[in-house]
């Protein structure tokens, strides 16, 4: 169970071979799916059970989820919640906007939350970047990724419907909103 043993401390990186008190200074957000990382093991369903169950492997895949909101400029303002908020260096950080391959680390630090016991910290980060692309007009190049992956990445349906409410409430013109159907749009 290369995963659970990472964040355990009991197994190094691979290829790098860094253990996870050191990897902080980089992150890892396992998967059961393949990604851009060939030699990144896929999780396993044991794996995922035992990692469930394991408080020191969740607490530091939340110092690592920390760690990369504030890479992102966001800081988690509320660890039983998951509420997220701008941090003080978010005019530094906000820079994810200018490089798109940040939407999919996004994207699967989301599917990770999910799937290792943290899918209440989804929704509050997909709600922060709705706000952050719709409202307020920022991080226009993360706006696709938000309404096309991250909200989709968010494991429980009603919190997804409340999403994309939220989303077609904000988007304009309102006409070229494709994600849900006509007939639920007229709903909200």
């Amino acid at each position: 169970m290369p995963n659970l043993q990472f964040y355990l401390g009991q197994r190094a990186s691979s290829p790098d071979g860094i253990y996870i008190e050191d990897f902080h200074n980089n992150w890892l957000f396992p998967l059961q799916e393949r990604g851009m990382n060939n030699q990144a093991k896929e999780l396993t369903k044991k794996e995922i059970e035992a990692f469930l169950e394991d408080e020191t492997a969740k607490k530091r895949l939340v110092k690592s989820y920390k760690l990369m909101l504030d890479f992102y400029g966001i800081q988690l303002s509320n660890d039983t919640t998951g509420e997220v908020q701008r941090a003080n260096n978010w005019r530094d950080r906000f820079d994810i906007d200018r490089n798109t391959h940040n939407n999919l680390r996004i994207t699967r630090i989301l599917k990770c939350l999910g799937t290792l016991g943290f899918p209440h910290y989804q929704a509050p980060l997909v709600h922060f970047f709705l706000e952050e692309t719709l409202v307020k007009g920022n991080l226009y190049n993360v706006k696709e990724s938000v309404l096309n992956y991250f909200i989709f990445a968010v494991r429980d349906k009603q919190q997804r419907r409340e999403l994309v409410e939220y989303a077609y409430k904000h988007y304009e013109p309102k006409h070229e909103f494709v994600w849900c159907p006509k007939k639920i749009q007229n709903i909200f």
